[in-house]
């Protein structure tokens, strides 16, 4: 159980700092566009302030809860120190709450570049993550803490999604050189991605969940 422990541990401590470079980008750029500093003119950037404030505080949350969930799964640090994983899960809680909030107020307000078909998908992606975090904070009130797990756990996939959404890119242009992907994200690859970023993976989570519950049940 020790061995595991520490393997889980160092898996999710190598990830924060995978996803750190991507959590520093989104808090940079989040605070340059509410301090009307971006180092150039950008497709987000509009004459719409409400959209521009809830694009940049989304960016900016979004970094946060990015670098920030991984060590909320650490088993360790919930045993030995359950006050820091309490309050950090306030601050990813509430942060991913924002960010959510901040994705599904710019949708309807800009757009997205990829059109109604990102719009679609973008739109489930964050009404997912909102009640993914309103749920493992309620949960966690009412001390139903299996299901706060379970809750956790789809959050935990989902606040990673924006860093994974980039990862798919990055290896796919790399095996394929862009195949089926274009700037204005219609190709084929790119309608598959408006999806493919967190629903294999909640999918994944449900299995895994559902083979808990059997393993319960046969015990």
């Amino acid at each position: 159980m020790q061995y595991r422990t520490l393997i889980q541990t160092i898996t999710l401590v190598a990830l924060a700092l995978l996803v750190l470079p991507f959590s520093l980008y989104a808090l940079n750029f989040g605070q340059g566009g509410l301090r009307q500093s971006l180092p150039e003119p950008h497709y987000i950037l509009s004459d719409n302030i409400p959209a521009n404030l809830a694009i940049f505080i989304h960016m900016i949350t979004g970094g946060i809860i990015t670098f920030l969930v991984p060590f909320q799964l650490i088993s360790g640090v919930r045993r030995r120190y359950p006050a820091v994983h309490r309050w950090s899960g306030r601050i990813i809680g509430t942060a991913a709450i924002i960010t959510a909030i901040g994705g599904l107020v710019y949708i309807p307000l800009r757009g997205t570049i990829g059109g109604w078909p990102m719009d679609a998908g973008f739109t489930l992606y964050g009404l997912l993550t909102l009640l993914a975090a309103i749920q493992t904070i309620r949960h966690a009130r009412a001390k139903r803490f299996d299901a706060h797990r379970a809750w956790a756990l789809r959050l935990f996939w989902l606040a990673i999604g924006s860093w994974l959404y980039r990862v798919h890119y990055g290896l796919w242009y790399l095996a394929t050189g862009g195949l089926w992907s274009n700037q204005a994200f219609t190709g084929a690859f790119d309608l598959i991605q408006n999806f493919a970023f967190y629903i294999p993976y909640l999918v994944g989570v449900e299995i895994y969940l559902a083979r808990k519950r059997y393993r319960v049940v046969v015990n």
